[in-house]
């Protein structure tokens, strides 16, 4: 999952890709939301969340099976990060709403004023300053029951776990030649109106890995929440094309 983001933001396509017959992990990160962290800033940099990852999909694993890792926005850079570290890992590799390093320049200082509240105000004075300019720039009012989720969602975060993603996400560096050198197949996806990375960044990126690209129609930086069948047959479709025969043993 993404930045303030979480395992519940795949919900919708879980089931679905378990019917087409991938056994789908979810998780929070380090810190994130459900899973402890441990107030360290040390302990946040993107090869530590990546080692997470990798070991959390080395131990779901069936050995069998091909891995396939889906990164979404922030997530992106730490699956990113976890298959340029371990290559040997993952049949493929996708990049989901994410960029090829740090947020543009013209989101940076919004990103950084964030990231100096989370220590100055606390976190549930951050989350209203952010709720509130997100809803001034007409982002959509949700259900309440769905409100108060987002609200104990981000509350739950580690206050340094989230700091320190925030300031990946203004420093983050350009790793997408070292991505293509690796060798790992890769889809770049986002939805049309994805507000995230600029779509055209994106789309030069793919062109920079050689790696498929897909654009999930009617969706913006959520596809997996917005467009789930899409998103889900966006997905299966790539993994079925670089899936490794039955027969393959590591």
């Amino acid at each position: 999952p993404g930045w303030t983001g979480s395992k519940e933001d795949y919900i919708a396509v879980l089931a679905p890709l378990g019917r087409a017959g991938f056994h789908a992990l979810a998780l929070d990160q380090r810190g994130q939301y459900e899973t402890p962290g441990t107030g360290r800033a040390a302990d946040y940099t993107l090869l530590a969340l990546a080692a997470d990852l990798a070991a959390v999909a080395e131990h779901s694993a069936d050995p069998s099976q091909d891995i396939h890792i889906v990164g979404h926005s922030f997530g992106g850079l730490v699956a990113r990060s976890a298959v340029l570290d371990h290559p040997e890992l993952a049949a493929s590799l996708t990049l989901l709403c994410s960029g090829p390093a740090a947020i543009p320049t013209e989101r940076r200082a919004l990103l950084q004023a964030m990231a100096d509240a989370i220590p100055a105000v606390g976190l549930q004075a951050t989350w209203e300053a952010k709720r509130a300019y997100e809803l001034s720039l007409g982002a959509p009012v949700v259900p309440p029951e769905i409100e108060r989720f987002l609200e104990r969602r981000f509350l739950s975060n580690d206050p340094v776990s989230l700091r320190a993603m925030t300031q990946h996400l203004i420093s983050a560096p350009d790793d997408v030649y070292a991505l293509a050198e690796a060798g790992v197949p890769t889809l770049v996806a986002f939805g049309e109106a994805d507000d995230g990375w600029p779509t055209d960044l994106q789309a030069d990126m793919a062109a920079r890995l050689e790696a498929r690209l897909a654009v999930i129609e009617q969706a913006g930086h959520s596809p997996a929440v917005e467009r789930p069948r899409e998103t889900v047959a966006t997905l299966t479709a790539f993994w079925s094309a670089v899936s490794r025969p039955a027969s393959w043993v590591p």
